[in-house]
Parts: C-alpha cells; structure tokens; sequence
C-alpha cells in the first residue's frame, strides 16, 4: 500500500515522502496514529501543492540571506565595540557573539540570533576582526567588527 508519510518516522521514512509499505502496517499502524496517509489522487495533488508552496517559501528566504550578506559584507558596515584593554592590546575579559549581535542591533537595527555568529572563541585582541555569520544553508556572510579601547 502507498502512503504519505504525515510525520517522520523513524526506520521507515520522513514527512512528505510517499512509500510503499505493507498494507497492514500502513491500516494498523500509520494511518491509525496520524503518522501517514494512505496515497489517493486526491492526497498527492495536495502534496504537490504543498511541496511547491514550500519551495517558494525557501526562495523567498534564501533572496533574504542574500539582500542581508550584502548590507553586512559592505565596507561601511562595521560593528563598533568599546572595550577595556591593557597596554598591550588584550582586552581584559573578551567580546562574545551575543556582544556582536546586540550591538549590530542598535547600531545597523539588524536583528541576528547569536547562535548564527560563527565565532569559534570570543574576541580577546583589540583592532579588527572578520567573523563568519551563517545566514542560511548555503549563504556565509563576513562582518566586521573594530574594537577600541575605552
């Protein structure tokens, strides 16, 4: 029996993927807690609606990443930090990525979740510093942030 899988299911297939299994696990088990649908022209029509909808959705989403990776990657964008340092340059304490990501917000009112920021270990070095930010899947964009001494 062919089904669309509602939800993932683990071993056997995940949500929007039509399988065939065996009829009685398809009536007794899938289709019996919600896990999946049986295949009906009906069911794949809206399917396929619903995969197109999604695609758009991921479009959209992606032309997002890339309008923001080009605001962030131009060369008068640069994040400001104040920070105390000693005479040789090391900060006393460090600049994490959730410092980063508030002050992007109140300086170019960009709202970035920290957890984005790419910062393998917080900034301990005044001066400037390239740092990853992953916007989507496939779009990386490099800020710059300048840190002087207060």
């Amino acid at each position: 029996m062919k089904v669309i899988f509602i939800e993932d299911v683990k071993g056997r297939g995940k949500r929007g993927e039509v399988k065939e299994v065996p009829d009685g696990y398809a009536q007794n088990f899938l289709i019996k807690k919600g896990k999946a649908k049986a295949a009906t022209n009906q069911a794949m029509s809206q399917l396929k609606g619903q995969q197109r909808a999604e695609e758009k959705k991921q479009a959209e989403l992606l032309e997002d990443a890339n309008k923001l990776k080009e605001m962030l990657e131009k060369d008068e964008t640069v994040v400001e930090l104040k920070a105390k340092a000693g005479t040789d340059g090391r900060l006393f304490g460090s600049i994490p990525s959730k410092q980063i990501a508030q002050a992007l917000n109140q300086q170019y009112n960009v709202k970035l979740d920290k957890r984005k920021i790419e910062l393998n270990e917080p900034i301990r070095v005044l001066g400037y510093t390239n740092v990853p930010v992953k916007l989507y899947p496939q779009v990386t964009a490099k800020i710059r942030v300048h840190v002087a001494e207060k």
